[in-house]
């Protein structure tokens, strides 16, 4: 399983240790990847997905997974993602017509 948010595709980054000599060696620093179920207003049901926690601050802040998906753009979106982006999308242009 790869150590990518799969709502926001925060990733690994590579950095170094540095000890008090000044020696470097090198390290990845990995997200703070949780398992979590989102509920989704539009379609009724919850999704399992794994979320950074810097993911989870921004869906609240935006008012629910719903909202946090039509305003994400589809380029940092997992395919997964995208695909419950679309199902949103097209049950709340049902609801609105």
């Amino acid at each position: 399983m790869s150590r990518i948010c799969e709502l926001t595709g925060k990733g690994r980054q590579v950095g170094h240790n540095v000890s008090h000599a000044n020696n470097k060696t090198k390290r990845t620093f990995l997200p703070n990847l949780q398992n979590v179920t989102l509920l989704s207003d539009a379609l009724g049901k919850g999704f399992k997905m794994r979320v950074s926690t810097h993911g989870l601050r921004t869906v609240e802040h935006n008012g629910g997974l719903d909202n946090w998906l039509l305003k994400a753009g589809d380029d940092q979106l997992s395919a997964s993602a995208r695909k419950l982006k679309k199902e949103v999308a097209k049950k709340l242009a049902e609801k609105a017509a």
